[in-house]
This record gives structure tokens, sequence and C-alpha cells, in this order.
């Protein structure tokens, strides 16, 4: 069964982009079909992903029903990607029919069933493609900073939330939020931590129990078209993610066994 997961906070800044190419990249190294959405108009996620962004068909051609979704999908070694551009910034006018809030629901019908993982990248700002993601998701990750204002981000989503399950989608839930450059040694990240748990109550959620450590690796990786599991899958903050992996893909699709020495010794020398 396919499991949508919407990456959100309307603030901008805050990992989300990160934390959505991290699920993608590490949901296919243990074995799952994923495919990232990027509704986002900077279209970083397939930055991130390592497509040439630019010189495709994107998620805007196929809202406007310019190509079916299948011919704008890409793939690559880290998954599947539906790739974003500058031109879905005029989503919020130009798309105007009835039903606009099932646009991205709808077009998923005929690809859903192709994978076991879904991953949505949003925009930083509470606007009809946002309300798209949460009207096709399952679930919901909040990523958010360690300071003040990422927290009041936080606590802004909770309306929309609520409007979309009143609405549109009864079952959507909010997975967790997700603490991104976390230093522990920090009162004001402690003082934070305790307030997001305060908000993840409200939402009838978590905080994970996983932290994001900084890491230069994390804003170096997307220059090389790639995630921090795959540029440095040995620092910090890809053990950490590791770890919020582990909790969405639950059972089915656990971390690989990392081969051991003896072995890599031994295939080296034959």
């Amino acid at each position: 069964m396919t499991q949508i997961i919407t990456v959100t906070n309307q603030k901008g800044g805050v990992g989300k982009t990160t934390t959505a190419a991290s699920l993608v990249c590490g949901l296919r190294q243990r074995g799952a079909s994923v495919l990232g959405i990027d509704l986002d108009p900077q279209g970083n996620l397939g930055f991130n992903l390592g497509l040439d962004v630019g010189t495709e068909k994107t998620v805007y051609d196929v809202i406007r029903g310019d190509c079916p979704i299948e011919a704008a999908i890409q793939s690559t070694e880290y998954g599947d990607v539906l790739p974003s551009d500058i031109m879905l910034s005029a989503a919020e006018m130009e798309f105007t029919a009835p039903r606009r809030e099932f646009m991205l629901s709808d077009l998923l019908t005929s690809v859903r069933s192709k994978y076991d993982f879904i991953i949505i990248d949003t925009p930083p700002a509470l606007n009809i493609l946002t309300v798209n993601a949460y009207v096709a998701s399952d679930g919901l990750i909040v990523p958010m900073e360690a300071e003040v204002l990422s927290l009041v981000g936080v606590t802004q989503l909770q309306e929309t939330i609520e409007t979309v399950r009143a609405t549109f989608n009864p079952h959507l839930k909010v997975l967790g939020i997700l603490i991104n450059k976390f230093n522990g040694r920090l009162t004001l990240s402690k003082d934070i931590l305790e307030m997001a748990q305060v908000v993840a109550e409200q939402l009838d959620s978590r905080v994970f129990e996983a932290k994001i450590h900084r890491g230069v690796g994390v804003a170096m990786a997307p220059a090389h078209g790639q995630t921090v599991l795959t540029y440095q899958p040995d620092s910090r903050p890809a053990q950490d993610f590791l770890s919020i992996i582990d909790a969405v893909a639950g059972e089915r699709f656990p971390r690989p066994k990392p081969k051991s020495r003896l072995k890599y010794i031994s295939q080296f020398f034959n």
C-alpha cells in the first residue's frame, strides 16, 4: 500500500527540501520504490537529487494538462522525481477550477500503485499547492529549526491542517515534528524542544526522538547533486536522518545491514 507523506512548514529555511530528499534517497536505499514530488516553485528537490532542472516537463505542465504525469517523472539513482520550476509560482492565480484542492490527488491516481512511498516537498507558504499536498497525503512531517520563529510557523499550520481534515481529508495525520540544526548544549535548543512537544500534543502528534544536528555535509551535498546520506554517510546528520527513515519505513523496509569488514577484505583480494 502506497504511503504519501508531505514535508511542510510555512517558514522557509527550516530544512524541508533536505528532509524530503533524504527520505526519497534513504527509502530507495532500503529497496522501496519512491517518487519525490516537488511542489515548490524553486525546484530544489530535483536539484538535490541530481536532476538537470529546467530541461524537462514539470509538475506545472502536468497540472495544466499539457502532458501526462508519467511523461514528466524522471528517474534518478536516488528514486523517481516529478520536478518543478518557477512557472509553478502562478498556481494560486491560474488554477481556479472547481475541486482545485484535489488536482494533485486526482493526478496521482494513475501512478500511486507503482510506489511504496510518495514524498512531497512543499513551498514555504500555506497556499493552494500546500493544500493540494495535504489533501493527497496520508501524513505530514513538519521540520523546524530550534529557534522561535520556526516554532511560530509550526503553530500557524494547525488551522490549515484542521481545515483540510474537516473539509477534504479526514484521515490526514501529523507523523511528527522534526527538529533540524539541533544543538543540545544550547539552552535555546532545549527550550524550543519543550515548546515543540506542547505543539505536537495539540496536533495529536509527537516530536521525533531523533534530532538532526548541524553539519557541513548537509549544506554541501546539494552542490554535488546528492543528499547527505550519500555525500557524507558516516556524518552525524546522516545518521540522524537514518533514524527518521527508520520511523517512516517501519518493518517493511528495515535498515540494510552493513557489510562486515572481513567480507570487504575478502572481496578486495579476490
